[in-house]
């Protein structure tokens, strides 16, 4: 009888509004530049690209609440506050009434990203993946089941300072046409977690600090860095 040649690690959950369920991770897709005034701040136009996407371990998320070191390589941790998307239920070349219907629930989350070492990485044309996927670096709140408000407030406070501010309704790419181009990409399939991006505001969090992502009709996604 064959098996494992050591135990499977365990499955990564998030926790449900109502419920003691958890909801089960499979694969986190994150868009880049989903907010004009942010991809103008990163030195980009809004209007000359279609979406792109980068991706973190599913072992990658941090619940709400909790506090985690300063992360190792970097001397320039950034907060990017994102809406999170949980899908349902799987697709693949789906139009975005199609796409809409694979949503699960919402979530507030937080991209955190080693900036210096990112900065590196697009200098040298060399992929983002230690910059954006190291551990703990998604920051995920409480999922609240159903739809979320589309011209919903998302905020990134840092120590009660507001950082980033914006509604929902300013991304470049609604949920909806970023869930239907990703389908063109990948299969999706449930328990894949959207990040939709983040708007103008990103800035440094450093140790001691709290950095907390609200987003209107949804649970805070707090964090203290250590």
């Amino acid at each position: 009888m064959s098996g494992f040649v050591f135990a499977p690690p365990a499955p990564v959950g998030l926790a449900i509004a109502g419920t003691s369920d958890r909801f089960p991770v499979r694969r986190i897709f994150c868009v880049g530049r989903n907010y004009a005034e942010h991809a103008r701040e990163m030195g980009h136009d809004p209007n000359a690209e279609p979406p792109f996407f980068f991706t973190k371990p599913a072992d990658a998320v941090v619940a709400g609440g909790s506090t985690i070191p300063y992360p190792p390589a970097t001397a320039d941790l950034h907060h990017e506050a994102e809406l999170v998307v949980a899908l349902g239920r799987g697709g693949v070349m789906l139009s975005e009434a199609e796409a809409e219907a694979l949503i699960w629930g919402h979530a507030a989350g937080n991209d955190l990203t080693r900036r210096d070492m990112q900065a590196q990485a697009k200098a040298a044309r060399r992929p983002w993946d230690m910059a954006k996927g190291f551990d703990r670096s998604a920051v995920i709140g409480t999922l609240r089941r159903g739809p979320v408000a589309a011209d919903a407030m998302i905020r990134c406070l840092v120590d009660g300072d507001v950082r980033q501010e914006a509604r929902l309704s300013d991304m470049i790419w609604p949920v909806p046409a970023v869930i239907a181009y990703l389908s063109r990409l990948v299969e999706l399939a449930p328990g894949d977690l959207i990040m939709t991006g983040t708007p103008a505001g990103v800035g440094p969090v450093a140790r001691g600090q709290v950095c907390t992502v609200t987003i209107d009709g949804l649970e805070p996604a707090a964090v203290t860095i250590s």
